[in-house]
Parts: C-alpha cells; structure tokens; sequence
C-alpha cells in the first residue's frame, strides 16, 4: 500500500458550486489518500451560500473554500496535479490551461444547481441531487486499485465514472 498523496482539481466554469461541492467531498472521504482543490475559467470570486449550506449540514468541513482562477493551479510554484476533472460542460469545451505534470484527465459533467429557477425547495433539490452525484462519483474513484491499473485502463475507468449517473 503506497503512502502517496494523490493531487486531483475539480473545474467548473465560475468555480461556485459543483467544483465546490467536490473539493469538499474528496478531501473528506479520501481520507488523506487524496487532496482536492478546485478552480474556475471565470470564477464567481465568491462560493454558492447553497453550496456551504448544504456541505455544513452534511457535516463537511468549508474551511478555506473558496472561488478561485486556474491560472493559479498552472503556475510554476501550484501543486502538480495528478488529474484534471471537469465537472460542467461549458469548462470542458474550453482550452484549458497546461497543467505542469501531464495529469490523467476526464468529463464528470453534473447539471448546475446554481442556474435552477424557482422556489427555494426547487434550488435546494437540484443542490441535493448535485452533491448525491458527485458523491456516488468520488466514491466510485476512491474505490479504484489506482496503483494496480495501468494509465490506459485507469483513463478508462476515470471517464466511465463520469458517465454515472445512478
């Protein structure tokens, strides 16, 4: 059993929610296997109080969350990361930045509970339904024998996880 840490940063468009949600989830369930960090194309500068909301009351840590550009994870002193997951259409169209250490990539594309229309009940279900899949997805992830695969296999498995949806 490796005692590596393993780097990985979530990207959404305005880095306020789902790229959030993820962050916090990762760093909590990979139980210091994993360290998550995620970053926006055009950051909100702020974080969905939806988002903190829901992440409190599930008793997950939103200490130093925070929306931040990925530029600041290209940069020669940045964490090299191990992968890149996008977690927003819009993000995975875009050309993204070089990331120093040619991390394995892939699309988790979620919907964005930030664009629901409608009453709270409305907004506070499609956060729900946002964090359940992102959660089922990290935990798939955190399943992997990632030191047992080779690259070809685990990029497989990696965009296979992202086609979960239940």
């Amino acid at each position: 059993m490796s005692n590596r840490v393993y780097n990985v940063l979530f990207i959404c468009t305005h880095n306020s929610a789902r790229s959030i949600l993820a962050e916090a989830i990762l760093n909590q369930k990979g139980e210091g296997k994993f360290r998550a960090f995620s970053a926006g194309s055009h950051p909100a500068g702020q974080v969905n109080p939806h988002a903190l909301d829901l992440l409190q009351r599930n008793r997950f840590s939103t200490d130093g969350l925070r929306s931040k550009n990925w530029d600041e994870f290209a940069a020669p002193n940045a964490p090299v990361m191990d992968y890149v997951l996008t977690v927003c259409d819009k993000a995975a169209g875009e050309v993204c930045p070089i990331w120093p250490g040619q991390p394995m990539s892939a699309h988790w594309g979620v919907e964005d509970p930030a664009a629901v229309q409608g009453d709270e009940d409305a907004v506070n279900k499609a956060f729900k339904d946002a964090f359940i899949l992102m959660s089922r997805r990290i935990s798939l992830f955190l399943s992997l024998p990632i030191d047992k695969l080779d690259k070809l296999s685990l990029q497989k498995e990696l965009v296979h996880i992202g086609q979960t949806t239940d």
